[in-house]
Parts: structure tokens; sequence; C-alpha cells
């Protein structure tokens, strides 16, 4: 996009992201450099998707902001809720489509200074969006369309009035609000909302060709009705997808503790997982494989011994037992994990579907317009 657009609409989104504490320091700052990733490619589509995503995200946070930290509490111990994002939760979200708007730009800097140097030259590609065209735009309103659904199914799915179900259960049983792979019909409807949003600025702001491009230089023909509406279902029902696909990786790779006290869940600062002790979680692989090895190296009589730590004394609360876990005083755990195998946080969880879903958008439409994936990579590279 021009420089003169540019320059004061990064400083602006910059600038709101460090009054209204909707991102740490860090977060600030790896936002700016994500929206000048963006603002490098000529068209103002990458950059007003990623405005769009932003602003939309920070005003669902903040629905019933009040309301939604008394469901669930915090790792630390206070009242859970969205605090500012960090960098991570902003690279998790916008990295997937920094990278195809980078290679995108490039691309078309490529095609621009071939049709400068032979105007006459065919199979250059196209300056507009064309039916059939470039891939990776499908990548960077597929990558939004995901991630703003699966924004708005977290943000205000868990207001539902009823209890969300598992997901990733045969039987669809009840959790706790927050579980990672709950779901409800509030959420999964956000989150078609949060699709359709990104969808319809993308059609807005899309230099679709037209019949009048069709005779200019780097032009091509232009979309048809039914073409237009065909991308738009695509890409708003792939959206919704990718916030279904994020439930089901959340609820089968990412662990959700609850606190045993008051029935919710303990939500990890950053997105970051929540400690919880191994004997607590069934689903720890290497928790329970360290623990063989140990009681292995203790008695040599295989995974049953144990380590008898204070038991001479009586007394639980030994200084010299480093193992001490968090309990009642009864020595029950007041955590323990609600579901989920241990593997993932909630970040590599969003960014995974991100990728995941992007390269999907352009697989599949690879597929539908015959277009070679492979087009998507610089000359140099491919």
């Amino acid at each position: 996009m021009r420089a003169e657009i540019a320059v004061p609409a990064i400083a602006a989104l910059c600038y709101r992201a460090y009054s209204k504490k909707s991102l740490t320091p860090g977060g600030i700052f790896a936002a700016c450099l994500t929206a000048i990733a963006h603002a490098v490619h000529p068209w103002n589509l990458p950059f007003a998707l990623l405005v769009v995503f932003f602003l939309a995200g920070t005003r669902v946070t903040h629905v019933k902001e009040n309301v939604k930290a008394k469901l669930t509490v915090h790792s630390k111990g206070t009242s859970g809720g969205e605090g500012p994002r960090n960098h991570i939760q902003v690279f998790a979200n916008s990295l997937t489509a920094s990278i195809f708007s980078l290679l995108h730009a490039y691309q078309l800097h490529v095609r621009k200074q071939a049709l400068i140097a032979n105007p006459t030259s065919t199979g250059t590609g196209s300056l507009c969006f064309s039916w059939g065209g470039d891939l990776l735009v499908i990548g960077i309103i597929a990558n939004y369309a995901c991630v703003a659904a699966d924004t708005f199914s977290s943000e205000l799915g868990i207001l539902s009035k009823g209890e969300p179900r598992l997901i990733t259960s045969w039987n669809l049983r009840k959790v706790p609000r927050g579980t990672n792979g709950g779901v409800s019909l509030v959420g999964l409807g956000a989150g078609l909302l949060g699709s359709m949003i990104i969808v319809t600025a993308s059609m807005l702001l899309l230099p679709l060709c037209t019949d009048e491009t069709a005779m200019r230089l780097g032009g091509a023909a232009g979309w048809s009705l039914g073409q237009r509406r065909m991308l738009i279902l695509g890409l708003t029902v792939w959206g919704f997808l990718g916030s279904v696909v994020d439930s089901i990786m959340g609820g089968l790779f990412q662990a959700s503790v609850k606190d045993v006290r008051t029935g919710k869940i303990v939500e990890g600062e950053g997105g970051v997982r929540v400690l919880v002790s191994n004997a607590t979680n069934p689903n720890n692989v290497a928790g329970r494989t360290k623990a063989e090895v140990k009681s292995s190296l203790l008695s040599g009589e295989g995974t049953d011994a144990v380590e008898d730590v204070g038991a001479a004394s009586g007394n639980k609360y030994d200084s010299r037992n480093k193992q001490r876990r968090s309990s009642f005083g009864d020595e029950r755990p007041s955590r323990v994990v609600e579901n989920g195998w241990d593997l993932l946080d909630n970040n590599d969880v969003n960014f995974l579907m991100a990728f995941g879903m992007s390269v999907g958008a352009m697989a599949v439409a690879s597929w539908y317009w015959g277009v070679p994936l492979q087009s998507v990579l610089p000359p140099w590279w491919a």
C-alpha cells in the first residue's frame, strides 16, 4: 500500500494497542512488525484484514469481560479473563498471513517488472485478482477468516447459557466453560459471524479483475456473479471450519486444567500451559515415563516402587521434600486435568490451525482451479 497511507495507519494501530492496553510491550512490537509486513503489499487487502481482525477481535474480547472473568480462574489464583496479548499470541494468529503477504508482494513485483520489460508477453499473470488466479491471496483470507472465527467462538461462546459440550468425546459430554474442545451453538454461530466479517471485508477490498481491466496491461477476464458467490461461500465455510478444527485440536492435544475447589477451568497467562502435578495428569506421557525410570533406579523392582520421602518423620510438609503437591491439606490435589493430552499449549494450537487451514484452502483452490500449488513459491525456490 502507499507509504503516505501505510505509515500513519501503522502508527495509529500501534498507538491504539498501547492506549487500550490490548497488547503487552512485546505484543505491540510484534504487531508493528506484522503491520509492516502487511503494508509492504501493493494491495490494501492484507493490511486491511489485519486491522479488521484486530479491531473486531479486541471488541469481542471486551464483550461482558467482567462476566467472563468470573467463569474461569487465572493460573496465579486471580479471576480469569483475557488480559493483554503478548508477542507469541500475535504471531500465532498472523505469522502465516505475514509470510503469504510478503510472498505475494514479491510475485506481483516480478510480474510488473516482466510486463514493463515485455508488454506483449503472455502467461506472466495478472496484477488484479482473477478467477483461477493467485493461491496466496486465498491463503491470506483463509488465515484471517479462521482466526477470526476462532476468536469470536471463544470469546462469545463462553457466554452461552448452557454448558459447552466436549467435541472430542463420543457422547458430547458437558464440560466447564473455557474447556479446550468445548463447543456450544452460541459459540459455533459466533464463529460463523467472525468468518463472515472477514470474508465480507475481503470482497469489498479485493482488486478483482473486471471486464474493464480485461483489455489493459496486466489485466484478466472479469468475475461473474456466480464465481463471486462461490468464493464468498467457500471462504466463509472454510473460516467456520477453522474454529471447529481448533476446538478438535485443543480438545485432543491441549490439557484443560480444572480447579477442584471452584470447578472452573484454569487459564494460563499468555496462552501457555497450566502447571499441574504429573500424578493428577493421566495424559502426561512424558511425566509417566520419568516416574517409571525413577522408580526403577530406586529399587530395581519395576514401576510400582516409589521413593519414601519424609515417611520417618510423618510430616507431609517436610521442608526437605521438594516434591510436595498443591493440596487442600488433606493430600488431595487442587488441580486436575479435565481432558486433553498435554502436548501443545493454546498458542501452538492456534498457529498450527491457522497454518494448516490456510495451506489447506490453497490446496483446495489449486485442485478446483487446476492451478499448480507450486505456483505460490518464488521462481528461485520452486
